[in-house]
């Protein structure tokens, strides 16, 4: 019997904690608490890919560039692909020491490896006309307009917390490295897509060139699963079961949707644009691909046991 192939989106709790400082070595602590958890999974006979988020990463990054350049004149700015490049690096790097010495720990020796993946992306995607992905930190609005002013950004001001940059988030096209990925798939877990991929657009010539933009990971994670065949699309987030009426006195926790259900909920505004409606969407796209298959959006504690049928939400086209 074959191993089950598994695609895993991890979501930002599993790469920090809140009150602890955003440091690398903080980032690193909670990673290890993360790979425990994955190894258990990879123990269990499942062949593994792992998508990660990186947007206060990347955002700092950004900051540290900017106030770098600012300072320092002869230091350049560093482009925003560049930026998510960077993130996909050194987030994928504390996954592949901290997996691997979980692995090691139960025996277990799989190699892990990290690759810095490029996603095309339409150079047409509404989302470029419309950028709406706060990344980097708060300003003033006086300090907003002098960056539209100096630097061309988008600045938006985010719920009374000050204004941050808005970069597009178009959709995920095709991922670049993906016959290196079905390559390694057999002997290694990769990890890959990180921060939903760096945006790409490709010329006609056939070359690339990196975007400012922000692919979701969950959706970069979706179409991953669809290109390798994965028998489960598995999403983790901070909650162990998809809501409807969520922080509400009549919060109903749901084990099971349907693609029709999800996509009611969906019309209905039940879940937020920015955090539950995109993993929904991603589990609606794979279970559409794959009738026979299924998406699971649950918690990091929870996702061995969701896999096997006992936590989470499971999403299947009926």
């Amino acid at each position: 019997m074959c191993a089950r192939k598994v695609v895993v989106a991890l979501g930002g709790n599993a790469l920090e904690e809140k009150g602890l400082p955003p440091t690398a070595e903080s980032q690193l602590k909670i990673v290890k608490k993360t790979a425990e958890l994955i190894a258990d999974i990879s123990c269990q006979d499942y062949e593994l890919a792992i998508v990660h988020g990186n947007g206060p990463q990347v955002g700092r990054i950004v900051l540290a560039s900017e106030t770098s350049a600012n300072i320092l004149k002869e230091t350049p700015l560093m482009p925003f692909d560049v930026c998510g490049a960077m993130s996909q690096g050194y987030i994928g790097y504390h996954i592949q020491q901290a997996l691997k010495d979980a692995l090691r720990h139960r025996n277990r020796d799989v190699p892990v490896t990290t690759i810095v993946t490029q996603v095309v992306v339409d150079q047409n995607d509404p989302a470029f006309s419309k950028p709406t992905k706060p990344i980097g930190s708060f300003y003033s609005e006086e300090e907003a307009k002098k960056l539209e002013a100096e630097k061309g950004y988008q600045m938006r001001e985010d719920s009374g917390r000050g204004w941050r940059r808005i970069v597009p988030s178009p959709i995920p096209q095709k991922i670049v490295e993906l016959s290196a990925i079905k390559t390694l798939w057999d002997s290694t877990i990769v990890i890959t897509c990180g921060g939903g991929g760096v945006p790409v657009i490709e010329h006609l010539d056939g070359t690339l060139e990196g975007v400012a933009a922000v692919i979701d990971k969950d959706l970069a994670a979706e179409k991953l699963a669809v290109d390798i065949e994965a028998d489960v699309l598995l999403i983790l987030t901070a909650v162990d079961k998809v809501s409807i009426n969520f922080n509400k006195p009549n919060q109903k926790d749901l084990s099971h949707l349907t693609v029709k259900e999800a996509i009611g909920y969906i019309e209905e505004g039940q879940f937020a644009p920015g955090s539950m409606r995109p993993k929904v969407m991603a589990a609606i796209k794979f279970a559409r691909t794959f009738p026979g298959k299924k998406a699971i959006i649950t918690s990091l504690y929870k996702a061995a046991a969701a896999l096997q049928g006992k936590e989470g939400t499971t999403i299947t086209m009926a």
